[in-house]
């Protein structure tokens, strides 16, 4: 090859690197008014495109960390680190999916039980499973191609309350710190509500409640539901243990059935369960009490 066209290559060849040069310069410019411009979002790729970035990435060298612009130069760097230990680039998106025994138990539920979704999760939570939601559940039962509730009837708890709503009661207790000669005391009320009237019994105030006291009051709310002309069919109360079998006994002896309701479903005493929130928000907790008498009054 004659010497004289050695510069004539070498020219050549570096009109063409500065006309590649000129045009990623041009690119890089257009891309960032282009970003300026455009709401910024989040962009999620999938490994295909994170591993086409990292081939076209590893003629450039150290110098595709100035250039990245989709991600932080930090990210790059990790998919390098990742690719390196023979992992995909980034790590699944999103929390872990439910454990299949849970899915498993979710749908025994649903197909033994003919439950709806606020009752599964509801017994789920008695078992101290927490980390299902109403939209985990309903989206289990999806999948496994189980309709909610497909034994529903007339035999819910709504309709056991419609029905005997004039002979239900439901009871409950509440407390209050009073002030007494001997400092800060907590009292004790028990509170009687008839669901369908709405009109409440409270017992007096004690500092005790033991067994003899909750059977006085048993005995006292009956008498005084016979005063009113309020008949009294049905009791239901929680699982609290100041209930003794002696208060119980008294009910069953006047022809009334007591309901105690399931563990941690306070919803299956809700009428009672709201006025005590009511009465407490609206009255006790704007007052200080000192002694049983005042809070009697109150």
């Amino acid at each position: 090859m004659p010497p004289w066209l050695s510069p004539l290559f070498f020219l050549f060849a570096r009109s063409d690197e500065e006309q590649l040069r000129r045009q990623v310069l041009f690119l890089r410019a257009e891309l960032e008014m282009t970003r300026q411009r455009v709401e910024k979002q989040r962009l999620f790729l999938t490994n295909e495109e994170r591993q086409r970035l990292l081939e076209l990435g590893d003629g450039l060298g150290s110098d595709v960390l100035r250039l990245v612009s989709i991600v932080h130069p930090r990210t790059y760097r990790r998919w390098l680190e990742r690719r390196s230990q023979g992992k995909p680039p980034a790590k699944k998106m999103g929390r872990k999916g439910t454990s299949e025994t849970i899915r498993q138990i979710v749908v025994r539920l649903a197909r033994e039980n003919g439950w709806g979704y606020g009752r599964i999760v509801g017994e789920l939570r008695k078992l101290r499973i927490r980390c299902v939601g109403r939209t985990t559940v309903r989206t289990i039962l999806k999948e496994e191609g189980v309709h909610p509730s497909p034994k529903r009837g007339p035999g819910t708890w709504d309709d056991f309350i419609k029905i005997h709503a004039d002979t239900l009661w439901q009871c409950d207790f509440f407390s209050k710190m009073v002030v007494t000669s001997s400092g800060l005391r907590q009292a004790y009320v028990l509170a009687f509500l008839h669901v369908n009237s709405r009109r409440v019994i409270c017992s007096p105030a004690t500092l005790k409640p033991d067994d003899k006291w909750v059977t006085a009051q048993a005995e006292s709310m009956l008498q005084q539901a016979r005063s009113m002309e309020l008949p009294v069919r049905y009791l239901v109360r929680d699982l609290d243990f100041k209930y003794s079998r002696r208060f119980d006994r008294v009910f069953a002896e006047a022809g009334v059935a007591v309901e105690p309701t399931a563990p941690r479903a306070p919803n299956q005493n809700a009428f009672v369960e709201r006025w005590v929130g009511s009465i407490k928000s609206e009255c006790l907790n704007r007052f200080i009490a000192f002694g049983l008498v005042h809070l009697d009054h109150l």
